[in-house]
């Protein structure tokens, strides 16, 4: 790229993300690339993604859990967008060979029943907002080669957002203890990674918070019906065509998802 500017990150992006083709860092080209910029390269992605017809559906959270901060080398949470081309549906496989290299993480995951809107929102009063709790995956496929980026990159590449599938056994916030919430993640039957609640910042409910909060800092709220992803609970494991990946947690049920071709 000769010359990197909002518009053209956000074509760059898209190029990979449609050619399921990933590349070198933005910042390598681009090295003064701030947050707030970055930022900003989001919004525009989604405003293509929206003049294409998508629609926002949610939010999603990215590098809550210490896992996921360590494994990416930033320490940093992140928020990204979720749209309706990304939502799949219980039971409905992943097709791997569509994205660059898929990943699949174990939340939990928040339908809102009331508008979020910060700043100063409070984790008591974002728990308030919740409709229901379910268990969720996020895959994640960064446009980034080998997962490698600095935090503007994967903030302007939507948080690695792809797909996302959250399950149809809602359960009522009051009375659940969220921190201590365990999940076990499998992958093809053998559990490979335990977690609770508490991993993702504490709380599910600080990250909802986070997200309201960072949000208003850009003039925008949590709506009504999103979903909002707080988080992977654990380091992400990649999905294989033919493999399954799947979670068991102590409340909120269980999912899985299948990889084919």
């Amino acid at each position: 790229m000769s010359e990197w500017t909002i518009d053209t990150t956000v074509g760059e992006l898209l190029r990979r993300e449609h050619g399921r083709e990933d590349g070198a860092r933005i910042t390598e080209g681009w090295p003064d690339l701030d947050l707030g910029t970055a930022y900003r390269i989001q919004d525009a992605l989604l405003a293509r993604k929206a003049s294409a017809g998508q629609t926002v559906v949610g939010v999603k959270l990215g590098l809550t859990s210490v896992a996921k901060q360590r494994r990416m080398g930033v320490d940093v949470p992140l928020t990204g967008w979720l749209t309706d081309a990304m939502a799949l549906t219980p039971g409905e496989p992943l097709a791997v060979g569509d994205f660059i290299h898929p990943r699949v993480e174990p939340e939990i995951a928040f339908v809102m029943g009331a508008r979020l809107s910060g700043p100063g929102v409070t984790a008591e009063q974002a728990m308030g907002a919740v409709q229901s709790v379910h268990a969720g995956f996020e895959v994640i496929d960064s446009r980034y080669r080998d997962f490698d980026f600095a935090l503007p990159d994967v903030v302007a590449d939507n948080a690695s957002a792809c797909r996302f599938v959250i399950s149809g056994h809602a359960v009522p916030p009051g009375g659940l203890d969220l921190a201590a919430e365990s999940c076990r993640l499998g992958v093809d039957g053998d559990t490979v990674d335990t977690a609770n609640g508490a991993a993702v910042l504490g709380h599910p409910a600080n990250a909802l918070a986070l997200a309201a909060n960072g949000l208003a800092e850009r003039g925008l709220a949590i709506e009504p019906g999103w979903i909002v992803l707080t988080g992977g609970l654990t380091d992400a494991v990649p999905l294989h065509p033919g493999g399954t990946v799947s979670v068991a947690f102590d409340s909120l049920g269980a999912l899985s998802l299948t990889g084919t071709h």
